[in-house]
């Protein structure tokens, strides 16, 4: 059966939003910047949402609710993968997750293993939470991106006590195979530490990816890690606040009894009832549709580049709707965001907010319609013909 693709919603009933996405820049920018999409909710979401405002359903989030075995049955349906719903509980978001996860797990002064360019706040996160970041960059292999296990194993052998994950790697859409991600638990496990892995990308793995959880890669990932994850990203919930942490064992479990309590309260009732909604089989088809409508999208953005844009080099991600491009031959300096926001009026993210290895790159949000990403991409090569 073929799997239809979804449009985005219309350009002006767009911009009638006010989230950060349609509010950071004047009407006559294009934003692909911000990690939202442009697509209406999934129906399943929508419909939950509007019955829990009909009936008045916005109190506090229930000591016990549905969503750890909703999730765990979404896991093992999409992943292969066997979450112990007890090891489960939610927070407000994946950042606050990762905070609190660290807060209890090493002392202030511990360093965290990062591989750049990454996710901007994973660097505010390990200070928040008292830790001193260690960049272990990712390698580049020529055809894509990897885990760089011998520096890894380099700073865990020098004293570092925790590696913040990011799988799927944001920005580069790099799904980490089974074999390196066993192996990142190996390591782990013979210097003690832990391994708290950011999956919130992970429901928009495409299909031949081979996406694996960091807990479901052996024994020693379930001995060490955790995941924290949400439906947010693909299921464009940001601003509803539900996250889920997940321990790999009854032994690692044990630190969320360690937690304040408000880490748990912080969850968002409309988040967690969203969540359900997206996790639920019923809103597969939504998501598979998704999938293919990014597959389409990622393939459209190397096309449009080649065109309009030939100095740019971009690898099609394995997951997500964000393309890291590079520019550093476009003679736009280390931050070619600034001048394509000033001359093209295109709001890109700054690459070089991903890390050292950012500089002269950008990272465009595709998850939204071709129409749009044509736009985007041929007034950046009108700019830079000019």
């Amino acid at each position: 059966m073929t799997t239809s693709v979804l449009r985005a919603l219309p350009l002006q009933e767009l911009r009638e939003r006010t989230s950060a996405k349609w509010r950071t820049y004047p009407q006559d920018v294009l934003p692909l910047f911000v990690a939202e999409t442009d697509f209406a909710l999934a129906p399943e979401v929508e419909a939950a949402l509007q019955r829990a405002v009909s009936i008045g359903d916005t109190g506090y989030v229930a000591g016990e609710t549905p969503l750890p075995e909703v999730f765990a049955a979404f896991a093992a349906r999409r992943y292969g993968w066997h979450v112990d719903a007890s090891r489960v509980r939610t927070t407000a978001d994946v950042s606050m997750g990762i905070v609190e996860l660290l807060r209890a797990l090493i002392v202030p002064g511990d360093r965290v293993i990062v591989n750049p360019p990454v996710y901007p706040p994973f660097y505010e996160v390990v200070s928040e939470a008292g830790g001193v970041v260690t960049r272990v960059p990712l390698r580049d292999t020529g055809d894509g991106w990897e885990l760089d296990l011998a520096g890894i194993e380099a700073e865990l052998a020098d004293g570092a006590r925790a590696i913040l994950l990011c799988n799927p790697h944001n920005p580069t859409g790099t799904v980490h195979s089974r074999t390196s991600l066993s192996a990142l638990a190996e390591l782990a496990a013979r210097f003690g530490a832990v391994v708290i892995s950011d999956e919130i990308h992970a429901p928009l793995a495409q299909p031949a990816a081979g996406f694996t959880p960091f807990l479901a890669a052996g024994d020693a990932a379930s001995a060490v890690g955790y995941v924290v994850t949400s439906a947010s990203k693909a299921f464009n919930l940001a601003g509803l606040k539900c996250a889920l942490m997940i321990a790999g064992s009854d032994e690692t479990a044990a630190v969320f009894r360690t937690l304040p309590d408000e880490v748990f309260w912080r969850t968002g009732q409309f988040g967690l009832l969203a969540a359900v909604a997206a996790f639920r089989p019923e809103s597969n088809p939504w998501l598979d549709s998704l999938l293919s409508t990014l597959d389409e999208n990622r393939r459209l953005v190397a096309e449009l580049l080649a065109t309009h844009v030939p100095s740019a080099r971009y690898r099609i991600p394995d997951a997500g709707y964000l393309a890291w491009i590079d520019l550093s031959d476009a003679g736009l300096g280390e931050n070619p965001s600034r001048a394509i926001l000033r001359d093209a009026k295109v709001a890109l993210h700054f690459g070089p907010a991903f890390g050292a290895e950012g500089s002269g790159h950008v990272r465009l949000n595709f998850g939204t319609s071709p129409e749009l990403i044509t736009e985007a991409i041929t007034r950046i090569g009108r700019m830079l013909a000019s």
